[in-house]
């Protein structure tokens, strides 16, 4: 394409905008004249022509060129060309492409999103004009976030500050170099202000696997409505929470399986045999081995039905708030019961995204289903030291974006 014939910068980052929202799945959908036109080489026919492979092929060239880096890594979340990421919606898309800068959903669509999708579409233009295409100038569109932990949630929840307007960008020579400044691990506890019932308070979000939970007096682990825990060496909360609970002799050899055994007596006392108990329902146990590790009591919740049939379950989050509901109930019973035996109170409660693992809930709606319950009890004046447990940075920051919502309830997600 000549000079003369160059496509306007505006033009062509309103079709790379219009790949983001629809996803490169549905790029035959899509009328893009000038994203076509761009693609059609000598030979290639006519720039009218449907030409989806060579569109997607110019835009992989484009996002390429950018050089590496946060940046880079950005555009291919936020157009699905990242190993993986072809058929995600496009809300989940714009999360993960947040999580890259360490900044939540509402600012990078108002701040780094533009910024990306606009170095997406320089590129196209120099590839247009037979230039060879570069990676952006460092400066201030190019350096956010370049010191921040990939998923990292502030301490107080807000966004983390961008990097400042001299930090140098990532070319593509050191894009493929080891970094001399690495970054630096993202916080694994975060302590988020809320407010509840018209009083604010602290809640502590952990970013990491359950087994490593220290000196949390109870644990709710999400169960089935047969009670029936996931074999230890699978990777569920449950599982986890039984593999670390089970006593084992030096040689690492099984000696007790606490959890299970105190969860199967539970059972065979107030569990009709062979039937299953009704959603909602709370067992409480013992934490077997992991009470060297400050943990007291393990709730588990039955909150996924089982599909006839099936491997799969069903999850109604109805049924995730009446389980919360009477973890808190359960509480309040057993401090009055540790009370007439001189044992000190439950006070600090963790809590897992129910239901979002298996059961099928987005984490999303999970968390709206734990925190109604959560929220009713703190307005009725609960005095709970209250943590909650993800694995993986991009639900934290789900998690610390609903809590920093008005009044700490969580909101719907933020439309494509």
């Amino acid at each position: 394409m000549s000079p003369t014939q160059l496509p306007d910068h505006g033009a062509v980052l309103a079709e790379v905008r219009e790949v983001r929202r629809a996803g490169i799945i549905r790029l035959r959908e899509l009328r893009l004249p000038v994203l076509t036109g761009m693609s059609a080489g000598p030979g290639e026919g006519s720039p009218g022509e449907p030409r989806f492979p060579a569109v997607e092929r110019l835009l992989r060239t484009a996002v390429a060129a950018i050089g590496g880096g946060t940046l880079q890594e950005a555009a291919e979340f936020s157009l699905g060309l990242a190993q993986g990421t072809r058929d995600w919606p496009p809300a989940d898309r714009r999360r993960r492409a947040a999580q890259v800068y360490g900044v939540s959903v509402e600012r990078f669509r108002k701040n780094q999103e533009l910024m990306v999708l606009g170095q997406v579409a320089e590129q196209l233009v120099r590839l247009a004009s037979g230039a060879p295409a570069q990676p952006p100038a460092t400066g201030a569109a190019a350096a956010p976030a370049s010191d921040v932990g990939a998923g990292a949630v502030p301490a107080d929840g807000s966004a983390p500050a961008s990097a400042p307007a001299s930090a140098p960008a990532l070319t593509s020579a050191s894009a493929s170099e080891p970094s001399a400044r690495p970054r630096p691990l993202a916080p694994s506890h975060h302590r988020i202000p809320v407010r509840a019932g018209g009083h604010g308070r602290h809640v502590t979000l952990h970013v990491h696997a359950v087994d490593l939970l220290r000196d949390i007096d109870v644990v709710v682990s999400p169960s089935n409505t047969h009670l029936a825990l996931p074999e230890p060496y699978k990777s569920s909360v449950a599982a986890s929470l039984r593999r670390a609970g089970a006593v084992r002799d030096p040689a690492g050899r099984l000696v007790e399986d606490s959890v299970r055994d105190e969860l199967r007596s539970w059972s065979d006392r107030f569990a009709a045999p062979g039937l299953s108990v009704a959603p909602g329902t709370v067992a409480p146990t013992g934490a077997g081995a992991l009470a060297w590790q400050g943990i007291r009591r393990i709730f588990h919740a039955a909150v996924a039905v089982p599909r006839p049939g099936t491997n799969d379950y069903d999850v109604q989050p109805a049924d995730v708030t009446r389980a919360v509901t009477r973890v808190f109930a359960l509480l309040a019973e057993e401090n009055g019961r540790s009370a007439d035996a001189g044992l000190p109170p439950l006070r600090s409660l963790c809590l897992p995204l129910l239901g979002a693992g298996r059961g099928g809930l987005t984490p999303a709606v999970s968390f709206a289903a734990v925190w109604a319950a959560v929220e009713a009890e703190l307005a009725r004046g609960g005095d709970w030291d209250l943590h909650f447990l993800v694995r993986r940075p991009e639900r934290a920051l789900l998690v610390a974006e609903l809590l920093a919502s008005p009044d700490g309830a969580p909101t719907e997600e933020p439309g494509p």
